[in-house]
């Protein structure tokens, strides 16, 4: 299969030349390994999923790494935690940059390590899935913001017909084979993830009850988050199911969307909202197993916001950008609505995804519809009046053939602007 540059190659590269190691994180199969193996082609490398290797390393490890010299390349380190120690003592023995590349699949955990253990002498980056813009082999790198100089760049951009086939395909490099078997890869892809992943995180006996917990997370991507709801209904207790969202969360397989918090806002819901990272495995996981049944089926207006959402986070992240800090979702009874007796009452708000920059808020709404309506949008008004911070142009981002004005300030920008 012909490889797919990824966006993040320059930024790797960059840091590679800067720092004396880089650890690139993200989910199974996203690519890590690949990428450096065609990027850095005379660096040795070494895995650790050959279970010889992990045994010299852990058995021995400084003289492991003596004896490997540098520039060394070693492949899923999370199966050694304890190598991050001896890593730091070698950076340290010599002071030239490019010594170490790494790679693993346990994001939340190996950033940890990493931190702890090798404070500036290691860059960490996330490679997710591909992107949309990384599988049309478009050379376009800016990070998504809901802006006319940002639309304007983007005039461009070709619409590719059906999103619903490129929704239910998902975004793993191996499934832009089109003759690789759409269930039998998501199948292996699960077992494995059970197998190693999820037993390397934590000691969970019960996979059978873990795969419920990952199909009952996949069913409410694009939810608020209730421990309570998911635990009834997978048999389990809140304790256990919390523990276990946090594996799927550090794994790479979710994403926690964290609630706007603003001390005006007395009436904000501060639950977050969950998504799934692959539209793809979300897909095979509440067997939707068609793209025409996915478009026309209950979630799909649930799959289109995962879809735009994992987008706009991988426009960041391909740019070596931590968007963790400024994005965010808001959900509230800030909005009041007249009564047949004259009274006024509190309904709820919501705004899909907000983007902070510089003090501004940009508020996005999503949905797969082809004629997006400034309604929607009503709820962006909450934002108007909030100390310290200025609203900036907001946007509905939908099936729009092309994009336009719904109203003074906001935008209705196509999914494949983003």
């Amino acid at each position: 299969m012909t490889y797919l540059h990824r966006h993040i190659e320059d930024i790797v590269d960059k840091l590679f030349k800067t720092f004396k190691s880089v650890l690139v994180t993200g989910a199974r199969q996203t690519g890590k390994s690949t990428l450096l193996e065609t990027k850095y082609p005379y660096v040795k490398a070494i895995s650790f999923d050959d279970t010889f290797m992990e045994s010299q390393a852990k058995g021995n490890p400084d003289m492991f790494l003596s004896m490997s010299g540098t520039p060394l390349f070693l492949d899923e380190v999370q199966y050694v935690p304890s190598l991050f120690r001896y890593l730091k003592m070698h950076c340290d023995k010599n002071k030239v940059n490019g010594q170490y590349l790494l790679t693993g699949s346990q994001p939340f955990r190996l950033m940890d390590l990493a931190s702890d253990s090798m404070a500036g002498r290691i860059a960490v980056v996330e490679l997710a899935t591909l992107s949309f813009r990384e599988i049309c082999q478009s050379e376009f790198k800016v990070p998504f913001i809901p802006t006319i100089e940002y639309i304007q760049s983007r005039k461009d951009a070709e619409n590719p017909g059906n999103v619903w086939n490129v929704i239910h395909r998902g975004f793993y490099p191996e499934m832009q084979n089109p003759d690789l078997d759409w269930s039998m890869f998501y199948s292996s892809y699960v077992k494995t993830y059970l197998e190693r992943d999820v037993r390397e995180l934590s000691n969970v006996q019960d996979l059978t009850a873990f795969r419920n917990l990952m199909i009952a997370c996949a069913a409410r991507t694009g939810q608020m988050l209730n421990y309570s709801n998911i635990a009834d209904e997978i048999g389990k207790d809140s304790t256990t199911v919390k523990k276990w969202i946090s594996i799927l969360e550090a794994s790479g397989l979710i994403y926690i969307l964290e609630p706007f918090a603003n001390s005006v806002l007395k009436r904000a819901i501060k639950t977050p909202k969950l998504y799934f990272r692959d539209t793809g495995l979300a897909a095979y996981l509440t067997r939707w197993l068609t793209p025409e049944s996915l478009a026309n089926g209950a979630m799909s207006g649930s799959f289109f916001e995962t879809f735009v959402i994992s987008e706009i986070l991988k426009s960041y992240s391909n740019r070596g950008i931590d968007y963790r800090y400024f994005v965010s979702y808001y959900r509230g009874k800030d909005k009041k609505k007249a009564t047949r007796s004259g009274t006024e009452q509190f309904v709820e708000s919501e705004i899909d995804f907000i983007i902070e920059q510089d003090g501004v808020l940009y508020p996005i709404e999503i949905k797969k519809d082809e004629n997006p309506d400034a309604n929607m949008t009503s709820a962006f008004q909450v934002l108007n009046d909030l100390p310290d911070k200025k609203r900036g142009i907001g946007a509905v981002i939908c099936s729009c053939p092309a994009p336009g004005m719904l109203r003074e300030n906001v935008f209705a920008i196509p999914w494949f602007y983003v």
